[in-house]
């Protein structure tokens, strides 16, 4: 019988450097889009694919991720007592969406790394991993396209985006033939590339669907770039025994670990909302003459 893939792993272990000072004492996991964080927008487009079970990898002062995903009794207990039914029932969804665990690594020894931490709870299943800067707007077909396709396949997947050629070394890189609309079979898997010698513009965009033998390619991958255990080396290791799929996509993806692109989400996530779109559109359109952008 063909493996479900019915488990996830969200690395969010990352320091968050480029939103200090907030991420001082904060998780940038944590920044809010609109009324919600981030990592809550990644765990709803996890349970919206058909996962089940989530284990986050955190790190030390992160603790207010496993707070907003527990239960507060006591909240509850005094919106009940004000009527607030429709809170209740939200706050309330957000502790029942999945199974979701938390475990901590202890030293940032890269992505690769990270994902490894998750091998005894993964066991023997495959395995959906989405990266806890990146949120996909809830019409995109990415997450469960790439689970279609593994459990037709039973190959493991990876989300891939062009980027423009002068930004591919900053991302992992793979080269690829076409085989289908949204799915293509990757020959080449190479770690933030020179652009000169990049093989391809298609970057490796945040979403991946593994094989439990990832975690053996993993355990033998040696530091890479940035001297970190990388998640695309050990892929690359894999690749020479078991068969590469890559789901490409164009759009619908919010680099949240970028100011301007967090920024992107706030703006277009609230615009998309009935209760504060008009309002917002209308202050948007205000700030837009001020400025002279429109007339």
């Amino acid at each position: 019988m063909a493996a479900k893939v019915k488990k996830a792993v969200i690395p969010a272990a990352g320091l968050g450097t480029r939103f200090l000072p907030f991420t001082k004492s904060s998780p940038k996991e944590m920044l809010p889009v609109v009324d919600r964080p981030v990592i809550q927008y990644i765990i709803e487009e996890a349970v919206d694919a058909g996962i089940e079970d989530i284990l986050v990898i955190t790190s030390r002062h992160k603790k207010s991720l496993e707070d907003h995903f527990d239960r507060l009794v006591d909240l509850e207990d005094a919106l009940t007592a004000k009527g607030k039914t429709d809170e209740v029932r939200e706050i309330r969804r957000i502790s029942e969406m999945a199974q979701i665990h938390f475990v901590r690594q202890g030293e940032a020894l890269g992505l690769g790394h990270a994902i490894g931490m998750a091998k005894n709870h993964i066991g023997g299943e495959p395995f959906a991993v989405l990266l806890g800067d990146d949120i996909m707007h809830r019409s995109s077909p990415v997450l469960k396209g790439m689970i279609a396709a593994y459990e037709a396949e039973q190959s493991s997947v990876v989300a891939l985006m062009e980027v423009p050629k002068q930004d591919i070394g900053s991302y992992g890189c793979a080269a690829a033939t076409a085989l289908s609309d949204n799915l293509v079979q990757v020959s080449e898997l190479v770690e933030k590339p020179d652009p000169e010698v990049a093989p391809s513009n298609l970057a490796v965009m945040g979403r991946y669907v593994f094989t439990p033998e990832i975690f053996d390619e993993i355990a033998k991958t040696q530091p890479g770039a940035g001297g970190e255990i990388q998640i695309t080396d050990a892929m690359a290791s894999l690749m020479t025994y078991q068969r590469m799929l890559g789901f490409t996509f164009t759009e619908g993806r919010f680099d949240t670990g970028k100011k301007i692109d967090y920024l992107r989400a706030v703006v277009e996530l609230a615009l998309e909302r009935e209760d504060l779109g008009p309002e917002f559109r209308t202050i948007l359109r205000d700030i837009a003459i001020r400025e002279g952008l429109v007339s």
